[in-house]
């Protein structure tokens, strides 16, 4: 997908269409929210064949007609499916020194030197229109049928499901078979490749009737990537069950497993579930990248009052710091980080976790076994035997886990923890609940961290905009939100009181989705925050038994900034969007 940016600068360099026509068509588009390029085409202003070998004589490519072109299998499948129809990219044509590719947008340097490396040749670029493209890839479902087809007649092995045993279910000898045929080891290292590609943090393999759904998680939402044909289903299942270590013939219980990936590039760790269901096994693969650099507290996205708050009370040395959140809003990430900026030669790290999502060198990790009653408590208890400084406990989860690390937390120990809370004042009303006293509540808990994870918008898609008066009034009915709120918390914020400004001068902003974010206006992922700090104040609401409703009163006067203040601060900053933050923010 062209930049309307580049679309304009390539039609006035070739003078394809006047500046009066470029103008209006431009103004058009953004009225149905298309990329100039897709509206030119499909208004039938311009032909695909002109527009991009315009596109090649500006970046001075050569154009291929794919048409004429017949591709080699081999060749084709050098660029793995779902790239080539994501960044609408095609290998035709490979030579002992160098691999041909034909493209629409040369400017995505990422996806070109994915494809460099991998191939370990020198790439030529093309130019292709998106159609031609379109049209090639589609011999990909092509040349994989006709591969199975090949194999099944050469070697007499099926790998669709065939002679079932009397319990439903196909020999080990079988699946191991079908585990080591060349299109069933091309898919899954295709599937896994491709999500390494996409930063995906989870694969979904999902059996259905007539075949087999993938979806990767993609910046903490769900895409469907491809369908493969129900012959496959076993033959993947059974592929990465070999990876995992896992048993081949057990089709009616759970299995969790793992494996790892090493290139020169990556170093990734997948934590594989594998889930019986209707239609054959679920399969769920986690991807946790090793070789990531640990990230900073700045990195996360804490504002500058915050990361004061959480500075400070990182460097006392007892007490609780808690993180809370729902799953998958990062805390686990927040945690790590604590212990990274934690983690030196004068103190002993120890933690209880389920699971170790990261190892840490110089932190004593240790994962709970539930099948030997190695829990988080078991865990905790013998954790205070080793002598340690700082504590990390995975999840406090029930009461007997919330009472020892209370106590470790007393004893001169710094306790880092999650507990599942909307907001952070919440928390320490759940704690009491689950039967801690609120005078020790209040004598050990330094700070609780609530946060929430919001997209980022692309870079390369920006627009911005001002709220109409309609927006403003579903943002104030609809969702409860005070406007005139939001205007003193910006000016508070920025230390401008006296320039507050209305909320419908301020620019926000939106992605309107390019091939550099897959069409989605976003790309990676930060946090939003609201950072609750225990005062003397504090201490005595708690101890005399408050409601979480005048903790959350006090937190306010003592300057605390919501969850949503943090988000939208963010979506006035071009860091996120104003949708994202409600849609985080109600989960």
């Amino acid at each position: 997908m062209l930049s309307d940016k580049k679309t304009k600068e390539i039609l006035e360099q070739n003078n394809l269409l006047e500046p009066a026509h470029i103008a209006q068509y431009s103004a058009e588009a953004e009225k149905k929210n298309q990329h100039l390029d897709d509206y030119l085409i499909e208004s039938g202003a311009i032909t695909e064949e002109i527009l991009y070998n315009a596109v090649a004589t500006f970046h001075n490519l050569p154009f291929v007609n794919l048409k004429e072109k017949a591709i080699n299998q081999d060749v084709l499948f050098l660029i793995p499916e779902p790239i080539a129809t994501t960044y609408h990219i095609i290998a035709f044509e490979k030579t002992d020194t160098s691999l041909s590719i034909a493209v629409i947008d040369p400017d995505d340097v990422q996806t070109i030197e994915f494809i460099q490396r991998k191939v370990n040749l020198p790439i030529k670029i093309f130019i292709a229109t998106p159609g031609a493209i379109t049209e090639s890839a589609k011999t990909y479902h092509k040349n994989l049928e006709t591969e199975l087809e090949s194999i099944n007649q050469k070697t007499g092995s099926k790998v669709s499901v065939e002679l079932p045993d009397k319990d439903g279910f196909k020999k080990t000898e079988d699946l191991q078979g079908m585990a080591q045929n060349i299109p069933v080891i091309r898919v899954v290292d295709t599937l896994l490749e491709y999500a390494i590609f996409e930063g995906a943090s989870d694969i979904h393999i999902e059996p259905g009737d007539k075949s087999v759904m993938i979806r990767f998680r993609i910046d903490g939402i769900l895409r469907e990537v491809m369908n493969l044909p129900k012959k496959l289903q076993d033959g993947i299942v059974a592929r990465i069950k070999i990876l995992s270590n896992l048993k081949l013939d057990e089709h009616r219980l759970p299995q969790d497993g793992r494996f790892k990936i090493e290139t020169k590039e990556y170093q990734i760790s997948f934590r594989v579930s594998i889930l019986p269901v209707f239609d054959g096994e679920k399969v769920v693969m986690r991807l946790l990248d090793e070789g990531k650099k640990m990230l900073n507290l700045e990195d996360l996205g804490l504002n500058q009052q915050a990361l004061t708050v959480v500075k400070n009370n990182l460097a006392k040395p007892h007490g609780m710091v808690l993180v809370t959140g729902p799953t998958g809003s990062g805390k686990t990430t927040t945690l790590y980080t604590m212990m990274h900026i934690l983690n030196t030669p004068q103190v002993n790290i120890s933690t209880v976790e389920d699971p170790i999502e990261y190892r840490m060198p110089k932190v004593n990790q240790s994962q709970v076994n539930p099948k030997i009653e190695f829990t988080f408590a078991r865990g905790l208890r013998a954790l205070l035997r080793q002598d340690p400084n700082i504590i990390m406990v995975g999840e406090i989860r029930d009461s007997e886990t919330a009472s020892i690390a209370i106590n470790a937390a007393m004893t001169g120990h710094l306790v880092l923890s999650t507990l599942h809370t909307n907001d952070a004042p919440t928390t320490l009303p759940r704690l009491v609940e689950m039967g801690v006293e609120p005078f020790l509540v209040a004598s050990t808990v330094n700070m609780i961290l609530a946060q929430r994870l919001v997209r980022k918008l692309c870079k390369h898609c920006l627009t911005s905009y001002n709220l109409s008066p309609k927006e403003m009034e579903r943002l104030e009915k609809d969702n409860g939100i005070n406007l005139s709120g939001l205007a003193d918390v910006f000016a508070k914020v920025e230390g401008n009181q006296a320039a507050k400004l209305a909320i419908s001068s301020i620019l926000f902003f939106k992605g309107k989705g390019c091939n550099k974010c897959g069409n989605q206006g976003y790309k990676g992922r930060i946090g939003i925050y609201e950072v609750f700090e225990m005062t003397e104040e504090m201490k005595h609401l708690v101890s005399s038994g408050s409601t979480a409703q005048e903790i959350h009163e006090q937190a306010r006067k003592q300057g605390m900034i919501s969850i949503l203040e943090d988000g939208f601060l963010k979506a006035k900053a071009g860091i996120t969007s104003i949708e994202e933050v409600l849609r985080v923010s109600k989960e």
